[in-house]
């Protein structure tokens, strides 16, 4: 006898229950109990597709979408280059696992680009900022009305007059102002930000203020519910490119910015985009970072005073990210994030949750085998399904919308229930070693070691809320004694 695992009978049948396998199980690997009876293997939880549909059965360009909290309604603006690049609007309604929309109505008759929407939850109104081709490229916004499927319009008002680029914009819900972040070509390239105050179905605004001096690109911003200030995140293109992030505060109709700008990223940081996470109270940046491959990454940062300080950044995908693209999840309690996987050609989405200063991703899900851009992302909180507006490229470039379930877990391994003793089929019925029983499907364990299940399903000797058992051998575990 050359070994304990000698003194017990072969074959990994010791405590062994029959299940059906959903999906196909290798020998030895860790499964949970689905509600219908069927096992599946332990592992990282990703985003579930729903159902997409069309929006726009033309080119699109510049897609913005956004939740009405009053109506209940998905609101999507958009550039139709089919419609000689109008801007247009549209709303949708989510029933189940779907979304319809009513009818599409134009905001600006003429081309239109750089669109960005918000919701102001004072006025219960929609708002758009866009550059308006058909008036030198002024940034310009309109507020909208949303009844039913429908919506209606106001007077656009412009809010710079010079070439406005890369608008994006916020609501501050402590001074019920609507921010909007820009690139101000008429200065220089120079970051800048303005607030606008919504009143009836008109907006008007107040004097700008430059958060950069330098040449500012990749704007994204959030407001911070915690602190009532917002936050804008930008490459520096003047500084190396730099990823930078600063705190700014309304004051009336004006913006302060009290301290300087954060460097987050020293390299070259493109596709940003700004989340405020209101369980971690946390702002969460997600860019491609130029500097590690072009992965996609997150950091998080926390909001004190009108500083800002970070954590260490984070990979949520170890292949090249971009048109990144965040919301936050108030039913999962995550940050949802869209983007485009450029290594593989695909659209891609992750959610991911907060914790102190760091954030755990779950797994990568496809929602468009085409290589789609300028995915733009929002929650309803009333169905508690995300919804992703793009670009698909794939499909003549038609602006298309997916609905999405976000998992409230980052793992199943809660549900862990055994190890099965052999390979087993999809659909197929096979043996799962259960407590009290040995499995003797495994390989490279350290005897007398205690083993334990991951968040991923494999098996380790560091703890986690799930113990399995003791190694006997390097092939077998002993899941009878937990002590």
């Amino acid at each position: 006898m050359s070994n304990l695992s000698e003194l017990l009978p072969t074959g990994g049948g010791q405590n062994a229950v029959d299940f059906v396998a959903s999906g196909t199980l290798s020998s030895g690997q860790t499964v949970v109990l689905n509600s219908d009876g069927t096992v599946e293997a332990v592992g990282e939880t990703s985003p579930t597709l729903d159902s997409s549909t069309v929006f726009e059965s033309a080119s699109t360009e510049a897609i913005s979408a956004t939740f009405d909290s009053n109506s209940n309604k998905i609101v999507i603006a958009y550039c139709d280059i089919g419609n000689s690049s109008y801007g247009t609007v549209i709303v949708g309604n989510i029933s189940g696992t779907s979304i319809s929309f009513g009818s599409a109505v134009v905001f600006n008759s003429s081309e239109t680009s750089n669109i960005s929407t918000t919701f102001d939850s004072n006025s219960n109104k929609i708002v758009i900022s866009y550059r308006n081709h058909g008036n030198s490229s002024y940034g310009t916004a309109i507020v909208g009305t949303v009844s039913g499927t429908s919506i209606s319009l106001g007077t656009p008002a412009v809010f710079e007059s010079a070439t406005s680029l890369l608008m994006v914009m916020t609501f501050d819900s402590n001074s019920n102002k609507v921010v909007i972040a820009y690139k101000d070509a008429g200065n220089s390239n120079r970051g800048t930000a303005i607030v606008g105050t919504v009143s009836g179905t008109s907006i008007s605004f107040g004097a700008a203020a430059v958060f950069e001096s330098g040449n500012t690109a990749a704007i994204s911003i959030a407001f911070d519910l915690n602190t009532n200030n917002f936050v804008i995140a930008y490459q520096d293109i003047n500084d190396s490119n730099y990823g930078k992030a600063i705190v700014g505060t309304v004051s009336g109709t004006g913006i302060n910015f009290p301290t300087s700008e954060t460097v987050f990223n020293s390299a070259s940081t493109t596709y940003t985009t700004t989340v405020f996470d209101s369980v971690a109270n946390k702002i969460v940046i997600a860019y491609t970072n130029s500097g590690n491959s072009g992965y996609g990454t997150a950091i998080i940062g926390t909001v004190s005073g009108t500083s800002i300080s970070f954590g260490s950044p984070v990979t949520f995908i170890n292949n090249t990210a971009t048109y990144i693209s965040g919301t936050f999840d108030t039913n999962a309690n995550k940050v949802f994030l869209a983007y485009r996987n450029n290594t593989q050609g695909k659209g891609s989405c992750v959610a991911g949750l907060v914790s102190g200063t760091s954030i755990s991703f779950g797994s990568e899900s496809v929602f468009d085998t085409g290589n789609i851009t300028l995915p733009s992302t929002t929650f309803d909180s009333n169905s508690n399904k995300a919804v992703i507006a793009y670009r698909d490229t794939a499909f003549t470039y038609y602006g298309t919308s997916v609905v999405i379930d976000i998992p409230t877990t980052n793992s199943n391994v809660a549900d862990f229930i055994g190890i099965t003793a052999e390979s087993i089929s999809d659909t197929a019925t096979g043996a799962v070693n259960v407590y009290g029983g040995i499995n003797e499907a495994q390989t490279g364990l350290t005897i007398g070691s205690d083993y334990y299940v991951q968040d991923d399903g494999s098996l380790s000797t560091t703890a986690s809320s799930v113990k399995v058992g003791q190694a006997i051998s390097a092939t077998t575990i002993n899941m009878m004694d937990l002590t």
